[in-house]
């Protein structure tokens, strides 16, 4: 398994610029530009069909000189190494923008967990974590939830690991249920984040949300919560997207409706009060706040030239291959930086 994929190479291109513009010592960056530890699993996991399939499972730690690792893990089907090895490489930096004081760390399994029953993601996941548990735990490595994982992973992950050590051990993780010790507000956190931060640049720039056009690329936890309080605060929400669809309305969709219909189907197919267009369409609609709230490495140097927003509030991980060009084009970047919550 290659650790220098794309999204890898874009991590430690970012650590090199950084670098060089601090004149941080030779030695010092050739330590950082690689994770301190890696391990690939394999989670053998029962089938509702009385199957086993095996599954490729990952954490990797990038620093400990901070603290214990800390990071979250997602399933996706396009989780690799070098992916894992990146996020947790950023893991690393924003703990230290916060003065947190936790090392960078990121796990994933490889899966469609849309194709997968609810006890065929129980079972992957207690596995997962019995095939990691020696390397994680509050003084070690501490998980959260990320893309495709919530607080019912959470506590999954916690009462396997709780039952490996013997007692209840809730700071295993963050971003668990409120009723076994997480904290309230923190599934909202990064989409609000995502918002305060919009509007102070929208300050900054002298234009007022109310008066504003958004897009949200991503109806997830991050996009579905910047989604609903921007059209809280008065923004006019004209497109919004899943990993399946999206849904466009000029005179503006109606968020709460949206949100509803989401969490009794699970997705924005079917919607009936918007117009369905093709999924990334949404990127490049006028609009003066686009939302990237999907995966990282969203904008490249081939459809970077294509986005026509004025403001562009990353909040998934930053796409710096098309950074340049849009910044020439004049949009406002916000790179928002999703960090460590109990």
């Amino acid at each position: 398994m290659d650790l220098f994929t794309p999204t890898y190479n874009m991590a430690v291109q970012q650590l090199e610029n950084t670098a060089l513009a601090m004149g941080l010592d030779e030695n010092v960056l050739s330590r950082l530009r690689v994770p301190k530890r890696a391990v690939m699993v394999t989670v053998p996991t029962r089938m509702d069909d009385g199957s086993t399939h095996t599954f490729i499972g990952y954490r990797v730690q990038h620093s400990l000189t901070s603290g214990p690792a800390k990071g979250g893990i997602r399933y996706h089907p396009a989780v690799d190494l070098g992916e894992v090895a990146a996020l947790a490489m950023w893991m690393s930096w924003k703990c230290a923008l916060m003065n947190l004081p936790f090392g960078g760390a990121k796990g994933g399994i490889t899966c469609d967990p849309s194709k997968m029953s609810i006890g065929e993601v129980e079972r992957m996941t207690r596995r997962f974590t019995a095939e990691i548990i020696t390397l994680i735990g509050p003084e070690r490595d501490v998980m959260a939830p990320d893309v495709n994982t919530n607080a019912q992973t959470m506590a999954w992950i916690m009462d396997t690991y709780s039952m490996y050590v013997g007692y209840a051990c809730p700071e295993v993780v963050t971003g668990k249920p409120v009723g076994i010790g997480g904290t309230y507000g923190r599934t909202e956190a990064t989409g609000r984040g995502v918002v305060y931060t919009t509007c102070d640049t929208l300050d900054v720039l002298g234009m007022k949300v109310s008066e504003c056009t958004a897009v949200v690329q991503g109806y997830g936890n991050v996009g579905a919560v910047a989604a609903e309080d921007l059209h809280e605060l008065g923004a006019r929400v004209v497109a919004v997207s899943d990993v399946h669809t999206a849904l466009f309305n000029d005179k503006g969709l109606d968020i709460p409706r949206v949100s509803a219909w989401v969490r009794e189907h699970g997705t924005l197919v079917g919607y009936p009060e918007a117009e369905a267009i093709p999924r990334d369409d949404v990127l490049y609609l006028p609009c003066d706040i686009l939302v990237a709230a999907a995966l990282e490495r969203t904008f490249t140097q081939e459809n970077a030239s294509r986005v026509q927003c004025k403001v562009l509030a990353e909040g998934a991980n930053e796409s710096l291959p098309g950074r340049q060009i849009l910044l020439d084009k004049g949009v406002f970047i916000i790179h928002i930086l999703a960090t460590p919550a109990a």
